[in-house]
């Protein structure tokens, strides 16, 4: 009898845990789809990409020029979305992006020159940093409410997301013009949208939107609390910026990869658009298997490990990527560069958010989209002058500091959070 009781006491505590709360999975759900929906449109662009530059002429540094909208448009909402996050709830402005979005995809065709293109892509790049700070600080108080380190998990949705538009563009670019192929992903996106965005709103875990609403069963009652606390403890600010730093390392290479991998491709290595797609499909593939099993990878390692092995794997993958010589190497370098960076970016935003909360978010946010911002005119010029293989190393040296940052700072995080502890119990 005793051992009956304690399997019914196991059973019935594991029935009531955050993870098995119907709230909460459905929440994580309709926020899986965001995460999808985010990297499918995007994905959708950047195998486009090739041909949308011969559409409007541009050279190497005139593209980078254009495609510096994309990152400047993201880098300038940041921080003010997260003031929006703050007065409205994430989750109203993690919907209103995601609309923005999936209007704004069908805007790169419709422009006829390189300065044209960038200001369209400057609408796109605020819909895609308003999106991404947004859904990130939605995910940081659901990781909270799970009380389980799954940002991973979100992040593994854009790469699978990611994956799928890569694959559906490598199918389309032979047979549909860019025009086409992106104006039919923006009802796709509305629509998805349109289903998550309405579980995200009736469910919502804090911040102004829901005041006098239930919360979910698995959300902590003091996260409010622990969020106004998080915002005071000592050296928080100094260490979001070096989570910061990291995320921008990280997003200097994603964005390369997504935005030269291609070109690189195709026009060094003289490999069609269909080819040009599976590369950048083998970076996502690889990312999404990285990101799949980072909870475990955590885990296992602990988040120092984790960041600096990922780096290390990054570095040594994109060297390959950028120097073979031959189409199956790179694409293997591609992949393996992808597996390395693929839970730099979500843990360093993930820390910063549990330091911080939504402002953390925006701000490592902003660092990290910085590295986006400065990654396309920086690789452009630098492919005018060297070529774009020499130019892609910059990606192997950026990685190697961030796994340098990670190792040198391994004892602040610990410290921040026994200071966090001690501030909560006062």
């Amino acid at each position: 009898m005793p051992t009956l009781n304690k399997i019914g006491t196991a059973l019935s505590r594991s029935h009531h845990t955050p993870a098995a709360d119907p709230a909460l999975r459905r929440l994580r759900i309709a926020l899986t789809v965001f995460f999808a929906v985010d990297g499918f449109l995007f994905a959708g662009w950047v195998v486009r990409i090739p041909a949308i530059k011969a559409h409007v002429g541009a050279s190497a540094g005139q593209l980078g020029l254009a495609l510096l909208g994309v990152s400047a448009g993201g880098v300038a909402t940041m921080v003010l979305t997260g003031r929006l996050c703050r007065a409205f709830g994430s989750e109203r402005v993690t919907v209103g992006t995601g609309v923005l979005l999936s209007l704004s995809i069908a805007l790169p065709p419709r422009a006829h020159t390189a300065p044209a293109l960038g200001l369209v892509l400057l609408v796109f790049g605020v819909a895609y940093g308003g999106l991404n700070v947004a859904m990130n600080s939605v995910a940081v108080d659901l990781v909270a409410a799970l009380r389980r380190p799954v940002m991973s998990g979100f992040h593994a949705a854009y790469s699978l997301g990611g994956l799928l538009g890569a694959g559906i563009g490598g199918l389309l670019a032979p047979h549909l013009s860019p025009g086409t192929h992106l104006l039919l992903l923006t009802p796709v996106g509305l629509l998805a949208v349109a289903w998550a965005g309405r579980v995200l709103l009736a469910n919502p875990l804090g911040g102004p939107a829901a005041r006098g609403r239930s919360r979910p069963a698995g959300a902590p009652e003091g996260a409010a609390a622990g969020a106004a606390t998080r915002a005071r403890v000592p050296g928080a600010t100094l260490l979001v910026a070096v989570f910061g730093l990291i995320a921008a390392c990280t997003a200097y290479g994603e964005g390369a990869l997504a935005e030269w991998g291609p070109l690189h491709i195709q026009q060094d290595l003289h490999g069609g658009p269909g080819v040009a797609a599976a590369g950048y499909a083998c970076v996502a593939l690889a990312m999404a298997i990285g990101r799949l099993s980072g909870t475990a990878l955590l885990e296992r390692f602990g988040q120092t490990r984790a960041l600096v092995l990922g780096g290390l794997t990054a570095c040594a993958g994109m060297l390959v990527g950028a120097l073979a010589p031959y189409t199956p190497l790179v694409m293997a370098g591609f992949a393996v560069t992808g597996f390395g960076l693929a839970n730099l970016f979500p843990t360093a935003i993930a820390r910063a958010g549990e330091l911080t909360g939504p402002s953390g978010v925006a701000a490592a946010s902003t660092l990290g989209y910085g590295g986006m911002l400065l990654g396309p005119p920086s690789i452009g010029f630098l492919t005018d002058a060297f070529g774009l293989p020499t130019a892609l190393t910059t990606v192997a040296a950026l990685a190697a500091l961030a796994a340098l940052i990670a190792f040198t700072t391994r004892g602040g995080g610990a410290a921040a959070r026994r200071r966090s502890a001690a501030h909560v119990r006062v």
